[in-house]
């Protein structure tokens, strides 16, 4: 059973103000097959955590660790992190003018196994993964997100989930955006993804309504770039109730542990 680790993470960010510590020691254990939902507060760190695991440049990492495995995933590039396993659905995916969507699934498929996909597989796998994901035939043929809506981009990134078969994905803010159908579609993929490859996830968000859908084997919330309070889908519940604000307490007073 594969699994991901987070020990003791400090992540730091360059601003125009000076270096502004973002996580401050966030440990973690997603084993493969399990759900963990990351939630908390505007600027808690949740996606800082997501970033720093995928490898964004922007922030680094002062101090502890991340392996996938035993390996350490902070000394891998980029693209050898796609390779050992992980994949990142971004809150807001990048435009890629002139590479058509078929294009780029089948040289991403080809770079994270090493070899081309037989065609009549793979374009029988990119149908039926689109299919059930109610996109068009002819997205196929469009460029990367180029003039999507924000759920066709949402959808476009549990096709790529499905097709490439991670260990663990991390989902950033997937449901930001989503009307009910589109988010009822997207949870779909990512439940059959699941089923089919027993992937762990990271399910990143400030709301509960995808987990209605997706339901966390385990729930953590963020505040202040800790992981304040754990459980299961139960403390997911009480923060729909009552919000974050036992956890952010007015300035010079203790939050409630």
């Amino acid at each position: 059973m594969s699994v991901l680790t987070v020990s003791d993470l400090h992540v730091s960010v360059e601003t125009e103000q000076g270096t502004k510590q973002i996580l401050k020691g966030v440990d973690l254990v997603v084993k493969q097959g399990e759900i963990h939902a990351i939630m908390g507060p505007n600027g808690s760190g949740k996606s800082t955590l997501a970033y720093t695991i995928a490898g964004h440049p922007k922030y680094h990492v002062e101090s502890g660790s991340v392996t996938l495995d035993g390996e350490d995933l902070l000394a891998m590039s980029v693209d050898a992190r796609a390779r050992a396993g992980l994949f990142l659905a971004m809150q807001y995916p990048v435009e890629i003018p002139g590479v058509a969507v078929t294009n780029f699934l089948r040289t991403a498929k080809t770079a994270i196994d090493g070899v081309q996909p037989s065609i009549r597989t793979w374009t029988k796998e990119v149908t039926e993964s689109m299919k059930n994901l109610r996109m068009d035939a002819s997205f196929k043929d469009r460029n990367v997100n180029e003039g999507f809506s924000g759920g066709e981009k949402k959808r476009h990134e549990i096709l790529q989930l499905e097709l490439l078969k991670p260990k663990f994905a991390i989902l950033d803010e997937t449901d930001s955006g989503l009307d009910v159908d589109a988010l009822k579609i997207v949870a779909e993929g990512v439940n059959r993804a699941k089923q089919n490859t027993g992937l762990g996830l990271l399910l990143i968000t400030h709301y509960t309504r995808i987990l209605r859908y997706i339901t966390p084997d385990f729930v953590h919330v963020f505040v202040d770039g800790r992981v304040a309070e754990e459980g299961g889908p139960e403390l997911a519940d009480r923060l729909e109730a009552e919000g974050y604000d036992r956890f952010i307490a007015p300035a010079g007073l203790p939050t409630e542990a």
